[in-house]
């Protein structure tokens, strides 16, 4: 029954970007010493949960969560927030599209 059926998520389209990835990234970047998230370790309380991030309107409250800006914003978080407790990261731009990718699996409808 199609009319039923309920639309495919691309609120946030992340072509190329491997979620998986990008799990491995923030682990590999220490994302969880501040922030949890599923599957990423250790578990901060620091920031922010990440747990429902792809239900969010706003990036650090602040920015539009789209992919494009999200992507930058994890590789470079002081630039756009700058009083932010987020430091710059040492990822790749493909390694920051790949973390965007992983984000917006947690708290999908």
């Amino acid at each position: 029954m199609p009319a039923c059926k309920m639309p495919p998520d691309d609120r946030h389209p992340m072509p190329q970007a491997d979620a998986e990835r990008g799990r491995l990234a923030m682990n590999g970047a220490g994302c969880g010493s501040c922030h949890s998230a599923p599957g990423v370790w250790p578990e901060g309380e620091v920031g922010p949960s990440l747990d429902s991030f792809a239900q969010q309107t706003l990036i650090a409250g602040r920015l539009p969560n789209r992919a494009d800006i999200l992507a930058d914003y994890v590789r470079n978080a002081p630039k756009y927030v700058p009083q932010s407790g987020m430091p710059a990261m040492p990822l790749t731009e493909e390694e920051a599209r790949d973390v965007a990718a992983y984000l917006y699996t947690l708290g999908r409808r």
